[in-house]
């Protein structure tokens, strides 16, 4: 098994061809998160583009550097847009990350939909506990669009999902990111409580991680975006307590984030995948 502080230098490398690429991101996102997942897609050294109708899906795809899809307040249009991209990201090779927001038998169309996109073989499949633990095939229970399971819960009901992706991410207290590539779980610590108060954290962490996957790995990609939220985050709640000061300033060391930040705080520990 590879080492954390091997994983961390990688992080860093990742970060590092982000600054120097600044991948090209074809977000088909929530109204309520696509201003700011573009924001902490600019802020990251990434190029956001939403492009989300059918008309146009296909083409800005196949020029895009790696794919995010989002279900959070899906329209016809977008779910056409979603399969066209989806299929055209298998097929061109392009990395492409699925954010299956709400999933569960109450939401049932979009739920039906994120069954079918799962046929595309998504990079990386991104979500909150009850989400990923839902899409596995447990029964939760959750609140809205809100987890009511915990992380380190949730990892441990998620491994058949890696049979439609490289690597799954869940977010919660604690980050867990399954790795089929290692064949381990990596967990992340930091971060802070006032993350999720914030509309569009989980959704923009997504759209994080399809960036990092036009110049990584898909399991480097998801522990770099959420390796890169952790530490903004840990670093926001030591100067600020409030929402609307900690929101700033998190957006803020999203920018400043560094390879000396990352060396001094990622927090990450490898765990075995359990048979």
């Amino acid at each position: 098994m590879t080492s954390a502080s091997t994983l961390i230098e990688q992080v860093i490398d990742a970060w590092q061809n982000m600054q120097a690429k600044t991948p090209l991101v074809q977000c088909i996102t929530n109204s309520v998160a696509a201003n700011y997942t573009a924001n902490v897609l600019l802020a990251s050294g990434a190029s956001p583009a939403m492009i989300d109708n059918p008309y146009e899906a296909e083409s800005f795809t196949k020029i895009s550097s790696a794919l995010s899809i989002n279900l959070g307040t899906p329209t016809s249009e977008q779910m056409q847009a979603m399969q066209i991209s989806a299929k055209a990201a298998q097929l061109h090779n392009i990395p492409w990350v699925l954010d299956p927001v709400g999933y569960g038998p109450i939401l049932a169309w979009r739920s039906q939909m994120t069954d079918e996109l799962l046929q595309f073989k998504p990079s990386v499949i991104r979500g909150n506990a009850s989400e990923i633990s839902t899409l596995a095939g447990n029964q939760v229970q959750s609140k809205g669009v809100d987890s009511t399971l915990s992380s380190d819960q949730a990892y441990q009901q998620a491994y058949a999902l890696l049979a439609h992706a490289d690597c799954i991410a869940i977010s919660g207290e604690s980050d867990y990111i399954l790795s089929k590539e290692l064949d381990a779980v990596i967990q992340v610590n930091g971060g802070s409580p006032l993350q999720p108060k914030i509309t569009a954290t989980g959704c923009a962490l997504g759209a994080l991680i399809a960036a990092y996957s036009a110049v990584t790995t898909p399991t480097i990609a998801a522990l770099s975006a959420h390796v890169h939220f952790a530490i903004a985050g840990k670093l926001a709640a030591n100067q600020a307590q409030t929402m609307g000061s900690f929101s700033t300033i998190f957006m803020d060391y999203i920018h400043m984030l560094d390879d000396n930040l990352i060396e001094q705080y990622a927090d990450i520990k490898l765990l075995e995948i359990q048979a």
